[in-house]
């Protein structure tokens, strides 16, 4: 592809879909010219650092979460629609944890993200510094539960690159912690369930965690509304 028919935004999907198969660790110029057929210089004509095409790349996938408008479908349907549609946007693309960590990120999208959440919060009836701190609680709580999948995303592309060894290095680690949890009642009850795979949760514990906080965040402002 010659570089007067390259575009920023070619480049920035041709990295997240880099980044998605590879991470973070993965991503250099060079390999992501490969992907487009051009050389290196090509692309840093168009995005001049790692840094920035990172930035851009998270920023794009900050769009494809969904921000209902609390104003037609109610303040609690769209805490719930958005936390679940950019739940299931880092687990698109588990990198993103992991660049929260190394990059500062920031752009249209994420503060689109951003500025919906303080609407929905203060649309709940939070005043805004309120809404601040419930927006940046359930956030937290969505990214957290993320880093599950994507460290067993990072565990399998490690195991694939060490080979045998790190296979087996892997499989002794895995039957050290079995025979460690196997000494405490409550851990030893969930041995064979699925929580007690490497990063593994419930399937509906997400749910289950979201429901709690809003029901509180609804206790609380039902509370302040009687006093």
């Amino acid at each position: 592809m010659p570089r007067n028919t390259l575009t920023a935004d070619q480049i920035v999907q041709a990295a997240i879909a880099h980044l998605d198969e590879e991470g973070l660790d993965g991503l250099t110029m060079r390999a992501l010219g490969k992907r487009l057929d051009v050389a290196a210089t090509a692309v840093y004509w168009h995005i001049k650092t790692k840094d920035e095409l990172v930035r851009l790349a998270a920023d794009a996938a900050w769009a494809e979460v969904e921000l209902p408008d609390p104003a037609r479908v109610g303040w609690r349907a769209a805490a719930v629609r958005t936390a679940t549609s950019s739940h299931a946007m880092f687990t698109r693309h588990p990198w993103m944890g992991q660049a929260f960590g190394g990059y500062l990120l920031y752009g249209p999208g994420k503060s689109r993200h951003d500025d919906h959440l303080l609407a929905v919060y203060e649309a709940a009836g939070f005043a805004p510094a309120d809404a601040d701190r419930a927006a940046a609680a359930v956030f937290t709580y969505v990214l957290g539960n993320a880093l599950a999948p994507a460290a067993m995303v990072a565990l399998n592309r490690r195991l694939a690159i060490g080979g045998e060894d790190a296979a087996r290095a892997f499989a002794e680690a895995q039957e050290n912690s079995v025979a460690i949890a196997r000494t405490f009642p409550r851990l030893r009850e969930r041995i064979d369930s699925p929580a007690a795979s490497y990063a593994g949760t419930p399937e509906d514990s997400f749910e289950l965690g979201l429901t709690g906080m809003l029901d509180g965040f609804q206790a609380r402002l039902a509370a302040g509304a009687e006093r």
